[in-house]
């Protein structure tokens, strides 16, 4: 049995932001291999139960917020008494890639993001495999927390929507290949920016002597089950399908 974990925020104000590219993720998942079925409550998380390659596998969105992350994580980790290193998967958003791409890694730090630093503390370590999704890098003048809750622009979306899937197919290819193989697969080195097109040339500007050149430079999301308004708890009973949602958390 596997664990996959999509990170992401609950709240209808910050659907479709950056920090929820975990969840969005997690819904291709659902679409793919868990079709029709319906999300329970349970370790304080919505979850649903898949097949992924014949193999049983719990689709995982904890909804304490991304910097509480860590406790419904081990707690299934626990309950189905699973090996981190071996049987869990987290998909997370990633300010250092660009909008659409994904990089697999066995173990790392947490690069400041709240929900990885969250589930490494809950965990003891920082062992388990990991997709980072990329949501672009952060723009000169804005605060990291105000990107990564902002939500994808119209340009953006069909990036955006290429990285997830290509986050599910990177989870589908641990499972089904391992690890390191999905790494030599999804990990692709990064092409510089393209320079811009040089100016056509002036008929009227003398040409310059050698040596005088100057320099140039997706379709059934894991849905949030109803909370107890007494306790604040999610209920254990079945959702309705609904799209998922974020919540405000600076990472």
């Amino acid at each position: 049995m596997k664990l996959v974990v999509g990170l992401g925020n609950p709240g209808r104000e910050y659907e479709r932001t950056r920090h929820n590219a975990g969840w969005f993720a997690l819904d291709v998942l659902a679409s793919r291999h868990a079709a029709g079925a319906i999300a329970t409550s349970k370790f304080n998380a919505a979850v649903l139960d898949a097949r992924i390659g014949g193999e049983k596998v719990l689709l995982l969105k904890p909804l304490t917020f991304m910097n509480r992350s860590g406790q419904p994580v081990n707690d299934a980790l626990a309950f189905y008494k699973l090996d981190p290193t071996e049987d869990l998967i987290v998909l997370v958003d990633e300010v250092a890639l660009p909008v659409g791409h994904v990089r697999v890694r066995a173990s790392g730090g947490t690069g400041g993001h709240n929900g990885l630093a969250d589930i490494d503390r809950a965990l003891g370590g920082r062992d388990y495999p990991r997709v980072r999704i990329g949501v672009g890098a952060v723009p000169e003048r804005v605060v990291k927390a105000d990107w990564v809750l902002s939500r994808f622009m119209a340009e953006e979306h069909a990036d955006a929507d290429r990285g997830f899937a290509l986050a599910a197919d990177a989870v589908e290819a641990c499972m089904a290949q391992g690890v390191p193989a999905a790494m030599n697969a999804f990990n692709k080195k990064l092409s510089p920016p393209k320079p811009p097109p040089d100016d056509p040339p002036d008929s009227n500007k003398p040409v310059e002597a050698a040596g005088d050149e100057k320099n140039t430079e997706s379709n059934a999301p894991i849905n949030k089950p109803e909370t107890n308004e007494q306790t604040n708890e999610p209920k254990q009973t079945q959702s309705s399908p609904a799209t998922p949602g974020t919540n405000g958390e600076s990472k």
